[in-house]
């Protein structure tokens, strides 16, 4: 009866390790799969304007001539202007709810973060066209434009007409959208802090800024750099709302960040199925295999940048 049970525990052992390691096998497929069928739909536009596709910037779908330099230089620009107002304000708000929040407030501002990730990205889209866009061009373009548009050098992103929409507006907005994910990550890591810890920093005399910079950062960064490449990537690859505010313009006329323009995910929603032309097809996958270099190269960043980490926290141990 024992060595039937012990076959019988044995054989589920081995059903449960190859079904997950079947699992796992099938996600690298899918993801090998993902980027065969992009480089195969991409074969035409590869072969006839190569790696110069990355710095071209015509975009004549009539004459078929195809560059991706706007779409790629809008979807860069619009995620890092996210990533610069989300980061701060996303620790800001993990920091306030795990450090100073009084109990009552923490849990139903908790809830209203966790609500706002989970607005359609649409419902941002057409808030941002009707609602944000105006005031923003009527108020904050022009205030950008009397004070930092002053400036040398950095003062050419913010100076010509202030429209409203155009790549700024579409960076806040990108922003409004991500802070949720990275504000709820990182506040579920400082949760994750050994109470400890930070009771024997404030028992030394440190105040709650030092605590958070030397005792929590360091053990959570992890977990914060995890949630920051989660914002990231939402960014890299959002869609809808940025189509609504970017403006859609095949065109950079300057490099003013008022000016609008165009991302990769907009370009695709927009035109994808007005293709009519193999090669207008190819170069649209194209630029879908380029979005997706693009996130594997951040992922790539991020897990050396992790690794390079923990590796200096060695030394100094």
């Amino acid at each position: 009866m024992a060595d039937s049970a012990k076959r019988s525990f044995a054989a589920g052992d081995w059903v449960f390790r190859n079904l997950t390691r079947l699992f796992a096998l099938l996600t690298l497929l899918l993801l090998a799969a993902i980027l065969v069928s992009l480089l195969y739909g991409a074969l035409p536009s590869l072969a006839k304007f190569g790696l110069a596709f990355l710095w071209r910037a015509e975009w004549n779908p009539p004459m078929e001539e195809f560059g991706g330099q706007v779409h790629i230089y809008g979807t860069l620009v619009t995620s890092l202007i996210a990533l610069i107002i989300a980061v701060p304000v996303s620790f800001g708000i993990a920091l306030f709810l795990t450090e100073l929040s009084p109990p009552w407030l923490r849990r139903p501002l908790g809830v209203a973060i966790e609500l706002l990730a989970g607005i359609p990205s649409i419902v941002y889209g057409m808030w941002g066209l009707l609602v944000f866009a105006p005031l923003f061009g009527q108020f904050i373009q022009p205030l950008l434009g009397a004070t930092l548009g002053q400036l040398p050098l950095l003062g050419r992103l913010f100076q010509g007409p202030p429209m409203g929409i155009g790549l700024l507006c579409a960076g806040v907005i990108l922003s409004i959208m991500i802070i949720p994910f990275i504000a709820s990550v990182m506040r579920d890591v400082f949760e994750v802090t050994p109470g400890i810890l930070k009771e024997s920093a404030y028992a030394v005399g440190a105040t709650t800024w030092e605590v958070v910079w030397r005792i929590v950062l360091p053990y959570t960064r992890v977990g914060v750099i995890g949630g920051i490449m989660l914002g990231l990537g939402r960014a890299l690859g959002e869609t809808m709302a940025v189509t609504f505010v970017i403006g859609n313009s095949d065109q950079l006329s300057d490099a003013s960040l008022f000016s609008p323009g165009n991302s990769i995910a907009s370009a695709l929603a927009n035109e994808f199925t007005e293709a009519v032309s193999p090669m207008h097809t190819a170069s649209l996958i194209e630029l879908g295999l380029v979005l997706f270099v693009i996130t594997f190269i951040v992922l790539v960043i991020s897990k050396l940048l992790l690794l390079r980490l923990a590796k200096g926290e060695g030394q100094r141990t």
